[in-house]
């Protein structure tokens, strides 16, 4: 059975960006072919949640050799994707000033491939922070179908 939504995307405006992949490199220090986000479209504080957006195409480094003849978006970069997207909220939206680091990744579960063409949506709910450490549950859907799921920590350096 697949998990429940964190929230009701499709009621969102898709085509809105609140912050583009230019304003996410002025906060999220990764770059060139490790910037994995190209959009954040929404977000509420309150709720800590967002939705963020990479839309993944043929040009990517992993295309050549993932595999040959038959490009598939690996896992890790999914998850990577998905630290980047909580990394931009806590800082940027939440107001931490300091580096983040990835801490960990708990619960992960892929369901669907993501392949170029396709616009992977980042579903992200920020459900424990502490002084130094935060907790996230994020979820990938491409097409309306779930991808994957996964519980991230980012750690204050």
């Amino acid at each position: 059975m697949p998990p429940v939504l964190l929230f009701d995307y499709t009621k969102l405006d898709l085509n809105k960006v609140e912050f583009d992949r230019s304003a996410i490199a002025e906060v999220n220090p990764q770059s060139y072919e490790m910037a994995q986000l190209d959009g954040i479209i929404w977000h509420d504080l309150p709720q800590m949640k967002c939705l963020g957006y990479k839309d993944v195409t043929d040009k990517e480094f992993w295309v050549r050799g993932h595999i040959p003849g038959r490009p598939i978006m690996p896992g890790v970069i999914m998850v990577e994707a998905a630290a980047q997207l909580c990394s931009f909220f806590m800082r940027k939206i939440y107001g931490l000033t300091s580096f983040i680091g990835f801490a960990g990744i708990e619960e992960t579960k892929f369901r669907e491939t993501v392949v170029p063409g396709d616009r992977l949506y980042l579903l992200g709910h920020i459900h424990k922070v502490r002084s130094r450490q935060f907790s996230a549950k994020v979820q990938g859907i491409v097409k309306d179908k779930f991808v994957f799921e996964t519980t991230i920590s980012g750690m204050n350096v």
